[in-house]
């Protein structure tokens, strides 16, 4: 074997290997239903249950706090709840602690299928997987920690019936020893509450406190378990962008202040705190301006992951009233919705949407791709749209490379000469070529430009596709009613013309059967193949004859979405290359290249 043909097969195979690792790495993601949990589900249903841990005050004279028992949920009977009834959310608050514990999406199901339940977002106590949030004051110094409002405190009513974006609700708890707490709800009409706390000293002496937001999940949550996509807390300080997953937040040093493993970051001005799904979110946003302690932790004891938003201690002086606010996002992560309440305010509120490495190029293709599916009103259209756009932004890196291709086709002639007069001289070769490609002004590297371009794109629109929640459950046509997912169909009953449904996307069976637009993609590619002729060498034949098949069936997994980009890509590559490359003395013989495949093919099976 000569050198050209093992430079040729080590090539081919590092590309192979490339796509398997890939393959092996960015596998199509199993499908996770999260439970589906009724609304007012009961959240005492046993002596044991246990809810977030309040943190620990910071005292004004700068010693240091005792940490605040954990409290134990109390079985209470029949406690009172206030509906939540927004847009976009449906839920209800627990008089016990005040909490935002029950709350679903209404704008999105489990699945695609008829009658499929909200997505639930926060569940009380008492049901699997317990998520919710709450609010209080860690008792500072002179104040007894019952007298300050727990994750167990029973408030009242004090007015309001419903928490709706036109009607908010206040609680209202006195302590019997001299403060009055009340806390205010407020919620607009798509994810964002707003928490205003207040506390009136009514005694003879001073009160210091500290108020606190706290988000809390019992028991690691289901997770995607890809990574490539962030799943678990999240937070900004000062302009820095942090992420801790459930498994690190697990291996952090013990903190005795906050008797749990923590990780605190003192936040001078602006920030946020919360925990991050593939496409919800929740997180704790003290307002712009005002330093907190931002607090993420593992409690191993109780299994409670926690993440804490603490603001300076204060000392309320008798017949005074002091107030803190604090905003909640619990909701999707859509990314109008973030981008709109970050310039509200809310500092890099769109990193909370997992961008990647390329985020320079997966905002902006995002962005492009959201602008073209308002104006086009289909995301399948909108993704074929944007694979034009990006075809005509690499045009002319297209154009040098395609009539690179061209003159070198032109230059066939020659190199072959050369070839027999070097013999077996690969110095002499080499020369001779580059004073060829120098004298007729051809660059053999030119064509790898926009194949090399191509690969961060294709990784950023996989991110884009795999990351923001637009792409769920968003229909192009006929069956492809979930552009994030596999494609649906299969050969097995022949793309849905048999009365049966296609194997499990997610299944070993779904890779061997592939669907209608895996074939498509092989297709396209082998006739990309057919602008040029065949290789000589059979060794090369049998290698490109093959390629595009074996990509067929290792791409077949991927987002539906992602193969309709490819395969855009591939019919638009294939008419410009032969438009270009006419244009300039070179006409491709596609039919007579794919006649002379099947006569070698023939000629192969009568030997």
């Amino acid at each position: 074997m000569n050198e050209q043909n093992r430079n040729l097969l080590l090539a081919t195979a590092l590309s192979f290997l490339v796509i398997l690792v890939w393959f092996v790495l960015f596998p199509p993601p199993e499908a996770t239903v999260d439970p589906t949990l009724p609304p007012g589900a009961p959240e005492t249903q046993a002596t044991d249950l246990t809810t977030a841990a309040p943190p620990a005050a910071a005292p004004a004279d700068g010693g240091t706090a005792a940490q605040a028992a954990p409290g134990a949920a109390e079985p209470v009977a029949d406690i009172e709840r206030i509906e939540i009834d927004t847009p976009e959310l449906r839920g209800s608050i627990s008089l016990l602690g005040g909490r935002i514990d029950d709350l679903a999406l209404k704008s999105y199901r489990e699945t695609l299928d008829e009658g499929s339940p909200n997505v639930t977002l926060l569940s009380p106590v008492g049901t699997e997987q317990a998520y919710y949030a709450l609010y209080g004051w860690a008792a500072g110094e002179g104040v007894s920690p019952e007298n300050v409002p727990g994750p167990n405190t029973l408030w009242q009513l004090e007015s309001g019936t419903t928490l709706t974006p036109s009607s908010p609700v206040v609680l209202s708890w006195d302590n019997g020893a001299g403060l009055v707490f009340r806390r205010e709800m407020a919620v607009d009409d798509e994810f964002m509450f707003r928490v205003t706390q207040s506390v009136s000293n009514t005694g003879a002496a001073p009160a210091t406190l500290a108020p606190y937001g706290i988000v809390a999940r019992h028991g690691e949550p289901d997770t995607i378990g890809f990574f490539i996509l962030h799943e678990g807390m999240v937070r900004v300080s000062d302009g820095e962008l942090q992420e801790i997953d459930y498994g690190n937040l697990r291996d952090l040093d013990f903190d005795p202040r906050e008797g749990a493993r923590a990780e605190t970051v003192q936040v001078a001005e602006n920030g946020w705190i919360g925990f991050t799904d593939k496409n919800w979110m929740t997180t704790l946003v003290p307002e712009a301006g005002t330093s907190f302690r931002s607090i993420a932790k593992y409690d191993e004891r109780r299994d409670i992951y926690q993440i804490d938003a603490v603001l300076p201690t204060r000392t309320i002086a008798p017949g005074e009233t002091t107030v803190a606010e604090t905003m909640l996002f619990a909701g999707a992560k859509e990314w109008e919705a973030i981008r709109d309440y970050q310039r509200g305010g809310i500092d890099r509120f769109i990193d909370s949407i997992d961008w990647g490495w390329f985020f320079f190029l997966t905002k902006p293709i995002f962005w492009v791709l959201h602008e073209l599916n308002i104006l086009i009103g289909n995301m399948g259209w909108s993704i074929i749209a944007l694979t034009v756009l990006i075809k005509m932004a690499l045009l002319p890196l297209a154009y040098k490379s395609y009539v690179s291709m061209a003159r070198m086709k032109e230059l066939q002639p020659e190199m072959e000469k050369l070839k027999e007069k070097a013999g077996d001289d690969r110095q002499k070769l080499q020369q001779g070529m580059m004073e060829l490609y120098k004298k007729n002004k051809v660059n053999p590297a030119a064509g790898c430009l926009p194949i090399l371009l191509q690969i961060p794109i294709f990784f950023s629109l996989y991110k884009v596709i795999f990351v923001t929640i637009e792409l769920r459950h968003a229909p192009w046509l006929g069956p492809f009613q979930d552009l994030s997912a596999p494609d649906p169909t299969s050969i097995l009953n022949l793309f849905g013309l048999l009365p049966f449904a296609a194997p499990d996307p997610t299944s070993i069976v779904a890779l061997i059967f592939i669907g209608i637009l895996p074939l498509v993609l092989g297709i396209s590619m082998w006739l990309q193949q057919k602008l040029n002729p065949a290789p000589t060498d059979p060794t090369q034949q049998m290698i490109f004859a093959w390629m595009p098949w074996v990509f067929m069936f290792m791409l077949g997994g991927f987002a539906s979405g992602l193969i309709l980009y490819w395969i855009t890509n591939n019919v638009l590559t294939f008419a410009q290359q032969y438009a270009i490359m006419r244009s300039h003395g070179y006409t491709p013989d596609v039919f007579g290249n794919i006649r002379s495949s099947f006569q070698r093919q023939r000629k192969a099976d009568n030997k």
